[in-house]
């Protein structure tokens, strides 16, 4: 099911390099990316940075959330909301687009223009969102008086914090847009890749003190650093493998030749959502838990309903046991939705495609019985990957539990399973890149 991969060779990086418009995608891409990590370091006005870095590093949502912002969150910089506020807009119009007729006209049958007026539907409602949290961060901040700096005037810092929240947020879902349509791969995922990349060096260095004089842990850590290593090797497999369904073609006479006949296949991928089942798993459980530890700490009268909503709040946590019941389930879930919305793998469109051009898959009747066929198929093929990348984004993090190692805790599953996602994505593309142009080479001699 796996396909084959090969290191890249230094001639096969001088030619990606001289590519036709490669260059300046590459380049353009890592503008952007630069632009985004300066953001990233300059903090709000009349914040104590020092004072918020140590309240934060006691707080499980708060690491969580830095993590993803690249240490944007940590810093309290003006991208302290990094992508989320646009991940999370872009997963409520894709499941509302199931939902709402209106919106799935858009989305299938009015082509371009329809997923043009979805877009804009959803940079809406990242502002509306955007605005939201950065209202509810600032009332966080309100109950830490030491993470702000004494004789600022807290009515104007609150107002200027949250406006100037909200612009990071959108200029951030700006730049992922700009990195989508003129860069190299996605930009929301390239954000939340180099976000992870910017915290290994600071988790690398917390666990090298841990065990430095701790024979017990050495061993510990070797155990775990296996385990990601084996973890990366699943992930690139899971990645790369397909299903693929032969299709035998027709044979067609143009004037004395004879062409077609040779039998194809279509290549179903085992994961066809890649990374974006992980980061909207993240994205709709971090959105309650940070709810919950905010509320948790308002006055509240009523001493049932505060310690429900605390008891609630810690199970929400990244490091409580309902948590990862529910991210493997939304996991799961969300394969599933994220296969029902891609083109390519909506069996009765491929089954009317096929008897229009009069191909079948072998000892299957064309039109609906084709369909039928093809969907038990994705039905099976999506199942095992859903299950797998439950599975894979779930072992790293328990063996962090098993070590005692959970400094690493940051660069665990889901940020392995980011990273690795990325990365393929990016290659795949600069291939894809590669060979349109090789064949536009091919065409002009």
């Amino acid at each position: 099911m796996a396909q084959g991969m090969r290191m890249p060779t230094t001639d096969d990086l001088v030619s990606m390099w001289h590519a036709s418009g490669l260059k300046q995608k590459i380049i353009f891409t890592f503008l952007m990316i630069a632009a985004f990590r300066l953001g990233a370091q300059l903090p709000l006005f009349g914040v104590n940075n020092e004072a918020f870095r140590q309240i934060a590093q006691g707080n499980n949502i708060i690491g969580f959330l830095d993590l993803f912002s690249g240490g944007a969150l940590g810093n309290v910089s003006i991208f302290a909301l990094g992508i989320g506020p646009y991940i999370t807009a872009s997963i409520i119009i894709q499941l509302m687009s199931v939902i709402i007729p209106q919106l799935e006209k858009l989305q299938k049958e009015d082509g371009e223009a329809g997923r043009r007026k979805l877009a804009q539907y959803t940079r809406y409602f990242t502002c509306i969102l955007a605005f939201f949290q950065s209202f509810v961060f600032m009332l966080y901040m309100k109950h830490l008086p030491t993470a702000i700096m004494p004789n600022v005037n807290h009515g104007m810092f609150f107002l200027s914090s949250v406006l100037v929240l909200t612009a990071g947020a959108v200029l951030v879902m700006w730049i992922s847009e700009l990195i989508t349509e003129r860069g190299i791969g996605n930009g929301g995922s390239l954000i939340i890749f180099v976000g992870i990349l910017s915290g290994i060096p600071v988790y690398a260095s917390r666990t090298a003190q841990m065990v430095a004089n701790n024979g017990a842990l050495q061993m510990g850590l070797m155990l775990l650093l296996a385990v990601f290593f084996i973890t990366m090797i699943v992930i690139v497999i899971m990645q790369e493998a397909v299903r693929k369904v032969v299709i035998v073609n027709p044979k067609r006479q143009v004037g004395n030749k004879v062409y077609g006949g040779m039998n194809s296949f279509i290549p179903f991928k085992l994961n066809p959502g890649g990374v974006m089942p992980i980061i909207f798993a993240i994205a709709i459980l971090l959105f309650p838990s940070t709810i919950l530890s905010l509320v948790g700490q308002a006055n509240i009268s009523n001493p049932a309903v505060k310690a429900a909503i605390l008891n609630l709040s810690h199970w929400l946590n990244p490091d409580g046991v309902l948590y990862y019941v529910i991210y493997f389930t939304l996991i799961v879930i969300l394969t599933f939705f994220y296969a029902s919305i891609m083109p390519n793998m909506q069996p009765k469109d491929i089954a009317d495609n096929l008897k229009k051009y009069g191909s079948s898959i072998p000892g299957i009747k064309p039109g609906r019985p084709t369909a039928e066929a093809l969907d038990k198929i994705l039905s099976k093929t999506t199942f095992i990957g859903a299950i797998a990348l439950g599975i894979i984004a779930l072992v790293p993090s328990l063996m962090s539990y098993v070590t005692g190692i959970q400094t690493l805790m940051g660069i665990g599953s889901t940020s392995l399973i980011i990273m690795v996602g990325v990365a393929l994505d990016l290659i795949n593309q600069v291939k894809s890149h590669l060979l349109a142009r090789n064949y536009e080479s091919f065409l002009k001699q």
